[in-house]
This record gives C-alpha cells, structure tokens and sequence, in this order.
C-alpha cells in the first residue's frame, strides 16, 4: 500500500478552530505554505470561511481577499505547488482556479452550489465532495442518522453521480468528520471505511486536531490533539485511504518516512 498524500492546512481566516489568526496576514499564509511543502505536504489546501461548528458565512469579497494573495505568493514561489480551494462558493473557486488552484474542496458537497461541479468539468479540476449535515452554525445542533455509514455513503454516492452527468472526471470523496456528527457517529464512520470504497473513487479522510479526539481523550486545546492525531492516523494506514489532511504536516513526514523505511512497494515487510 502506499502512503496516503498528505494535504496541509492553511486557515486564512481569524476564527478557525484551531489555528484562527495564525494566518490572516497573506505574507505569513504564504511563508507557512512554503513551508508545509518543504514538511512534505503533497497538496496545500486553502480556506478564507471558518467550517468550525457555530461558524459564521463571509462575503465572497471578504473570502476573496483573504485567499488570492496566499495562492497568488504560493504559486510564484512554488510554481508546481498543487493548491486546493477551500470554499463553498462558486465565484470564489473561480478566481482561485484562475489563480492556479487545480482541486476545489466543497465542504457542501454540491449542496450550496452546483455549478462548483461545471467549474470542476470545465477546467479539470479535481472536485471533493464531502458530506455535512446542515452547516457550520447548525451542524453541531442535533446531528441525527438512521444509519449513519449508509445516510452518507448513500448521499456521496448520489452527489457523485451527479458530479459525473456534469461531466466532471476526477472526483474525490470525503464522509466529513466532525460535520455534522456526534463523537459516536465520528467513531462509526472510521470503523466502517471500507465500505467506502464502493463509491470508486479516491477518499480524504480529515480527522486533524478535531473535537471528538479532545471529547474522546479530554484534550481541550486543538494544538495538544496534534499526537492523537498522528496515532489515530498511523492506526488507519491499514485502510485505503488516498488523501489525510492534517495541520502538522511535520510530523506525517516523519511518519510516512518509518513507513516507507518498513515495507516495500509490495506493501510486505522489507527483510
């Protein structure tokens, strides 16, 4: 098996959950960017509009402003830097796919807005698509499945259609943890990742510094969930997942660095 690619985060925005501020200076963006891709990010994933629970929408001008700069100073230092866009809104994904983003996350699942599917199509970009239930200032309110492996497999699987009659080609999945979910729900989906794969195509899996980690382990501070985050991971590689999006990317170079040094191509362990 090979080590899934490593999508780092970067926040420009002044409440996400845990790294709000950090980042709300393009120069400082572009600076933590270069260096995520020298910690061995595979992919830089960019967001101007906080997806914590209880988060309030930006205006598109606002998003705007937040994340162009940082595309724009990445891709003139990184020229092959890979960028994702991080956002909900059509014209947003736009102007960031003019700019140089080649993969657009919609956090919605195409559920705010279809036509992010046409841009998609239209310039080969690679789409995720990933479940929530409600949005960021309900999700937490009273998330509620019948069956919470199949209600999500069910609507990617009906999002990810649609994403094909558009005529998009490269789609990724994500089942959304920590969005719209309780701790339990958090648990089962991670438990029954293969059935996932029934959907055919490739799955991001973002677990990094979220809150069912500190509710599960009582650690408050997202930054302090880093570790967790990095065993929970290690405990996942037996899984067929193609994309982990983390915050410290650092540490999953260390670790897909011990991996590679204990198995070879073949996935058996090197004698």
């Amino acid at each position: 098996m090979k080590f899934p690619k490593i999508m780092g985060v970067i926040n420009v925005t002044p409440d996400s959950f845990s790294d709000g501020g950090l980042f709300i200076n393009s120069e400082v963006a572009v600076q933590w960017g270069l260096e995520l891709l020298r910690d061995g990010a595979d992919i830089l994933d960019i967001g101007g509009e906080s997806t914590r629970p209880g988060a309030q929408p930006v205006t598109v001008s606002e998003e705007l402003k937040r994340v162009l700069p940082v595309i724009e100073g990445i891709k003139k230092e990184a020229p092959d830097a890979i960028i994702s866009i991080d956002t909900t809104k059509y014209e947003v994904a736009k102007e960031a796919v003019e700019s140089g983003a080649r993969i657009i996350n919609d956090v919605s699942g195409l559920q705010r807005d279809v036509r992010l599917a046409n841009l998609a199509a239209e310039n080969n970009c690679t789409l995720v698509i990933m479940h929530m239930q409600g949005t960021p200032a309900t999700m937490q309110n009273n998330p509620t499945y019948q069956n919470v492996v199949e209600d999500i497999y069910n609507f990617l699987e009906t999002q990810i259609q649609l994403a094909k009659q558009i005529g998009v080609k490269s789609i990724v999945a994500d089942f959304g943890i920590g969005f719209g979910k309780t701790v339990e729900h958090n648990w089962e989906l991670l438990r029954n990742i293969p059935r996932f794969y029934e959907l055919n195509v490739p799955l991001l899996v973002g677990i990094s510094r979220k809150s069912f980690l500190g509710k599960t382990l009582n650690i408050e501070n997202p930054i302090e969930r880093d570790v967790p985050t990095l065993i929970l991971h290690t405990l996942l590689l037996n899984f067929n997942i193609d994309i982990i999006r983390v915050h410290n990317v650092r540490q999953f170079k260390i670790l897909k660095k011990l991996y590679q040094s204990l198995y070879d191509n073949q996935g058996a362990v090197t004698r």
